[in-house]
């Protein structure tokens, strides 16, 4: 219960982050776009395609740790260049007012690239956690009962045979046709059923 309100909780603070950085950083990157000469709804969307890079990127690297595959190369590079874009225009949208003016319009954009990151590790953890609950527990089970095939060695082959056309229908079996099943040397069959014969 205390774990599962943790997760919750992180997850409503790093939302919360996430959305307020959200803002701020488009509103950073808009400005940006706006005043190096574009305008309308090419202004307002190109901030979405470096966020929604990064979403996605994010996405399909969740997607292969869920499966238990290595991410794919792709994806990790789309998620560097998507922080480095959203950085940078956030960055450069604060130069203008020096190196503290910089800094604090960059802190938006790190917020955000931050807290959405702690939210994937959160969901990534989650879904181990929710696999290790499904398995079954290996302490509570009595251990299977280990069954081992216990190896005769050819002598014993030779004596068991031999036991068991005694008492079937027609002949024993001959020595020969034990030595040459078994490999052993014939008189060393006839030591092995003398006693029995």
């Amino acid at each position: 219960m205390v774990d599962r309100l943790t997760r919750i909780t992180t997850a409503l603070a790093v939302v919360a982050v996430a959305v307020v950085a959200a803002i701020i950083s488009y509103r950073h990157a808009f400005e940006l776009v706006h005043s190096h000469g574009e305008s309308g709804t090419t202004a307002r969307l190109v901030p979405f395609t470096v966020d929604g890079l990064i979403w996605a990127a994010s996405m399909v690297i969740l997607d292969a740790s869920r499966r238990k595959q290595p991410a794919p190369a792709l994806a990790k590079w789309s998620l560097a260049v998507g922080i480095v874009a959203t950085v940078g225009a956030n960055v450069a949208h604060g130069a203008s007012h020096g190196v503290i003016g910089a800094i604090v319009s960059a802190w938006p954009a790190l917020a955000l690239v931050g807290s959405f990151e702690l939210l994937m590790t959160l969901t990534r953890s989650a879904a181990r956690s929710d696999l290790v609950q499904d398995e079954p527990s290996t302490e509570s089970a009595p251990p299977a009962p280990r069954r081992t095939k216990v190896e005769r060695t050819p002598e014993q082959a030779v004596l068991d045979e031999y036991r068991a056309s005694l008492n079937g229908p027609g002949r024993p079996l001959s020595q020969r046709y034990l030595a040459e099943k078994h490999g052993i040397d014939r008189r060393r069959v006839k030591r092995i059923i003398s006693p029995v014969a």
